[in-house]
């Protein structure tokens, strides 16, 4: 496959850069059992904007297509959306277009997709997105029969914070242990306020208790710095989506306010101030 493995700066896709170890996690996912020589290519993409830059990975094992992402902030209802996207671009880069032309069939890997989640919002153990939840309603033609979409995607997310999904995490050590590290980042970040002091003191306790030991004695250092990164970078990402929800709010009540609607009934329907809506 002609695709570029990006550079690994985050701890996740460092630590998972590895056939071995995406074997057995794979193998946890999805419930099954793979023998070890059954090979896998990692073919992680670089600068795909609709991807969270970082913690993503994509790998081949078994004719299948494997697009996995770690994820810690709030999930996003656009994720198959997105991976459509993702994976229409790691087919392109994978065949040559002149073959498409072809009489004969162009054969692509089976894709699945997963999304790992260990944020602090509550989230059930699993929980899988369609692409047809983001299609809008078509008119009515009155056809007869349920209308089905042509083009489906699904991403199953698995909650893979402490406590959770506990024989997936049983199967798989290596991400049980990820796991315990980022339960203790923020455990610490809550006592010692200061994120990188948390992020120091997580390191050392897991170093004290065997946990990744032989992956941070190599790169402790590296993984203060690339968790100090990641951990900035989704609080950024939070303010950016409240932001985001606060300017459609300003817009479907500027809508509301020109069509005649009462600025109390904007501010019961938008959650506006009064104040804020007068502005308007």
């Amino acid at each position: 496959m002609n695709a570029n493995k990006k550079f690994k700066n985050s701890v996740f896709t460092s630590l998972f850069d590895d056939p071995d170890l995406l074997r057995e996690l794979y193998c946890a996912l999805d419930g099954g059992t793979l023998p070890p020589d059954v090979p896998v290519f990692i073919n992680t993409l670089e600068n795909v904007f609709v991807m969270d830059i970082y913690n993503d990975i994509s790998f081949e094992i078994g004719g299948k297509l494997v697009v996995l992402i770690e994820h810690q902030s709030t999930i996003n209802p656009n994720m198959p959306l997105r991976l459509l996207m993702y994976i229409a671009e790691v087919y392109e880069r994978m065949i040559d277009r002149k073959t498409i032309y072809s009489t004969k069939p162009v054969f692509v890997p089976w894709p699945e997709f997963f999304v790992l989640y260990n944020g602090e919002d509550p989230f059930p153990d699993e929980k899988i997105l369609k692409l047809s939840d983001l299609f809008e309603n078509p008119q009515d033609l009155g056809l007869s029969g349920k209308l089905k979409p042509f083009l489906e995607l699904e991403v199953k997310v698995i909650n893979i914070n402490e406590g959770r999904n506990k024989k997936i995490l049983a199967r798989c050590s290596k991400l049980a242990e990820y796991s315990v590290l980022m339960f203790k980042v923020r455990e610490f970040k809550k006592e010692q306020r200061n994120l990188k002091e948390a992020i120091k003191k997580a390191v050392i306790y897991c170093q004290k208790h065997g946990i990744l030991k032989e992956y941070l004695e190599t790169h402790g250092s590296e993984v203060v710095g690339m968790l100090h990164v990641e951990w900035n970078l989704d609080d950024a990402k939070a303010v950016w989506y409240e932001e985001a929800r606060e300017d459609e709010k300003l817009a479907i009540a500027r809508n509301m306010l020109s069509e005649g609607s009462t600025p109390e009934f904007v501010q019961k329907t938008t959650g506006l101030s009064l104040e804020e809506i007068a502005k308007l």
